[in-house]
């Protein structure tokens, strides 16, 4: 057994020893989540009572490898703002070039962001990425302190060192010199951070409200705020007498052109460079999932550095949009559709915005009936098919109507970037049902595993 494997079971078989099986500090862990507002929705943000264990040497591959595809994610973006061509295969709505068109006020085209990796024993596979600022920050930090101090783990750090992995400082960091290079002086800026809200959706979400807390530890004033919250007045951008002055993103560009035009409060101040929003408007390139169409697509990436063009090879998924054309799979020629039609099984079929209300296919849990609709559902909305990452998996116990049940979960783990370098991970949990519909499970904070 792998020394990873064997630091999960000897974790297991103490949860089930006679010092922790009453469940006494897990309900007690779950009532810190409560008051300390780690939620997602109305439970704790982490239902499971282990934390997500990666070794020393996964996290510094993961941190390489996601680097050098930050930086190749960055230069594609600037290839396609400076070309049509590249701008058309992104399949962005008109007001979505109109608003990357519109310069930041900063150098950056992303100052925090994520990719979603899936870590197999040895092996780690990039699929997805997030730049309208990630998720999970101050969830894995917060998260990661309670389970640091909890019985079970303090007991278990007696045989293994646990090193935390949260990159709240950088974020903070990142923001400020953004706003700095934006022009402005004031080292402590009023932070507003943006969400989309349901129109049944009264409160902030449980995350916005601890990213705020945590801003405001660093001697920032912050709210959390929605687009129908905000006014533009006298060339300041306010949420009523909250006057302010760096907006956080955390909302789809995608979400914000549903509801509203770009007349809009923000898009005027954004316009006026009366506020520095991080992440900007053009980080919503990246956002697409067209991006990897571009970044597996050699013949644009053939002049990028060594480093940047090996990593895209290894650790990216083969990626197009969907469209009648020729292309290319590993440097042979290919009739795109006729490539899908006959490659079903190891395939899946994505929307190309994560916001749109349209679903995704996999290939081998769809028939070849259900493919071919699928396929043309993909040709009449932006799609993109992408070559099938296996799911990493591992068990954890989950806590549920105050029992525990073993469960095999899916574990997403989130290289937080700030500026290009990584600094931290949040590991996300989901479970699968034997038709593909993937529900979220929670959090699990994350730590560096090593023996002593």
């Amino acid at each position: 057994m792998s020394q990873l494997g064997d630091a999960i079971t000897r974790f297991h078989r103490l949860l089930e020893s006679d010092a922790f099986k009453d469940l006494a500090w897990a309900e007690e862990l779950q009532e810190r989540m409560k008051q300390e507002q780690l939620l997602l929705g109305t439970r704790p943000a982490s239902p499971v009572l282990r934390p997500h264990f990666i070794t020393k040497r996964q996290y510094e591959n993961m941190v390489k490898a996601a680097e050098s595809l930050y930086s190749a994610l960055h230069r594609v973006q600037e290839l396609a703002l400076g070309s049509q061509t590249l701008m058309n295969r992104m399949q962005l709505l008109p007001a979505e070039k109109m608003l990357a068109a519109i310069d930041p006020g900063y150098p950056f085209l992303s100052v925090t962001e994520l990719l979603d990796v899936s870590l197999n024993n040895g092996s780690l596979r990039f699929t997805d990425y997030n730049a309208e600022t990630p998720a999970g920050i101050a969830y894995s930090e917060a998260l990661s302190n309670l389970f640091y101090d909890a019985p079970p783990v303090k007991e278990f750090r007696k045989r293994y060192s646990l090193t935390k992995i949260g990159g709240g400082k950088f974020l903070m960091q990142s923001l400020l010199k953004a706003y700095k290079e934006f022009g402005s002086k004031n080292k402590k800026p009023n932070i507003a951070i943006l969400e989309f809200r349901q129109p049944f959706q009264r409160e902030a979400s449980p995350e916005n409200v601890a990213l705020a807390e945590m801003f405001r530890k660093e001697g920032c004033q912050a709210e959390v705020v929605a687009p129908e919250h905000l006014e533009y007045k006298n060339g300041q951008l306010r949420k009523g007498e909250f006057v302010i002055e760096l907006i956080y993103r955390k909302m789809k560009v995608h979400e914000f052109l549903v509801r509203f035009d770009l007349g809009h409060p923000l898009v005027r101040a954004y316009r006026d460079k009366a506020v520095c929003m991080v992440n900007s408007f053009r980080a919503e390139l990246a956002q697409k999932k067209a991006i990897f169409d571009l970044l597996t697509d050699e013949t644009i990436t053939a002049s990028f550095p060594l480093a940047e063009r090996k990593a895209i090879r290894e650790f990216v998924p083969w990626t197009r949009v969907v469209r009648q054309a020729q292309t290319t799979h590993k440097g042979s020629p290919i009739d795109l559709l006729e490539f899908i039609r006959e490659n079903r099984e190891t395939l899946i079929l994505k929307p190309n915005d994560d916001a749109a209300e349209t679903p995704v296919y996999i290939g081998s849990k769809t028939d070849e009936a259900g493919w071919e609709k699928a396929i043309k559902l993909a040709l009449r909305n932006p799609y993109v098919v992408q070559e099938v990452t296996e799911a990493a998996t591992a068990p954890f116990p989950v806590l549920q109507y105050g029992t525990v049940q073993m469960k095999e979960l899916n574990v997403g783990v989130h290289p937080h970037s700030s500026l290009g370098k990584v600094h931290g991970a949040s590991s996300w949990l989901t479970s699968e049902t034997s038709s593909g519909f993937v529900s979220a499970v929670g959090v699990a904070p994350t730590f560096i595993l090593d023996s002593k």
